[in-house]
């Protein structure tokens, strides 16, 4: 491949986050990163739909994407759409208008696909041995779990359980309640047994979050204990499993007002990091890891390597 610009968009469904790299030969370098709170699956996706204010912001979404790619002299764009996309009745209907108004191509990909992106993703940065990694991603509508190590992956799963469906389905209050956060771990302990059952196989030693809710978590944690590091100029960051849970309970006990202004926290991230700190703290419970990682790499940088190595 000789060198070439190629933008990948990765639809989810809370924020569509666009990556631009200049390609050459097998490895790419990153020229741009950004991301836009489309908020697609607000309003509809416990009923598997998308309204019509969700496919509006998702068109905006993209146009302001595209503004940005127009600036690169990009030659290829891949879009690849997830949960919202793909469980909705009206999926189709959005990835239709897009080709319609904007020429952009959407490719829906499932949940298992999805799993071994974001796996091609994480092992670029964080290294695999003998030992079994548990990489979780947390969407808003729906979550990953694969367990691999340096052989590649060994069992890999996606489940309906994203931050923005656990809000609408149980609508917890501001702050929410204990018995609230009760309901929603009852929740995950009956759809997560296929989980417990892989990981009694396979002994996990350390738990790897990718993206979205656990940069939030990273960005948190790094502010009150690193104040002097740039969190943006590394791709994977070691938690400290006391300190995600003393972060879980100021993000539970505190109203979406203060959690604003706690020093790290992603506006956009305000209310779904309380479902997104409920399942973190389920898994870290379950699984007892002896380490916990946070790595900003996922679906979007597995992608652009799967384009690579397949020639596109």
């Amino acid at each position: 491949m000789e060198k070439t610009r190629v933008a990948i968009i990765d639809l989810g469904t809370n924020t569509f986050n666009l990556l631009i790299t200049e390609v050459e030969h097998n490895s790419y370098r990153i020229l741009v990163e950004s991301k836009y709170p489309a908020k697609l699956g607000e309003g509809g996706i416990h009923k598997a739909t998308i309204t019509p204010e969700a496919m509006k912001r998702g068109v905006e979404a993209l146009t302001s994407h595209l503004i940005t790619i127009s600036e690169y002299q990009v030659e290829s764009i891949f879009c690849f759409a997830t949960s919202a996309i793909r469980s909705a009745t009206n999926g189709n209907d959005f990835v239709r208008r897009v080709k319609q108004e904007l020429g952009l191509t959407i490719r829906v990909i499932p949940g298992d696909e999805e799993a071994q992106t974001i796996f091609d993703g994480v092992k670029q940065v964080v290294p695999m041995g003998n030992e079994y990694s548990l990489v979780v991603d947390i969407g808003g509508g729906s979550v990953e779990f694969i367990i691999a190590n340096k052989n590649g992956i060994a069992w890999k799963d996606s489940y309906n359980l994203g931050v923005a469906r656990l809000l609408e389905q149980f609508t917890p209050s501001d702050p929410i309640k204990q018995d609230e956060i009760d309901t929603i771990e009852k929740h995950l302990s009956s759809k997560l047994g296929p989980l417990l059952d892989a990981v009694d196989k396979y002994a996990i030693h350390k738990v790897v979050g990718s993206s979205g809710s656990f940069d939030t978590l990273a960005g948190i944690i790094a502010k009150r204990e690193y104040p002097l590091l740039d969190l943006s100029k590394v791709t994977t960051f070691k938690l400290n499993q006391e300190q995600l849970a003393n972060v879980h309970h100021q993000l539970i006990t505190n109203d979406a007002d203060y959690r604003r202004t706690i020093p790290g926290m992603d506006r956009e991230r305000v209310n779904n990091i309380v479902p997104a700190s409920i399942i973190v703290q389920w898994v870290l419970n379950h699984i007892k890891p002896e380490e916990v990682w946070q790595c900003s790499f996922a679906l979007k940088e597995g992608a652009i390597m799967q384009i690579i190595n397949s020639e596109l």
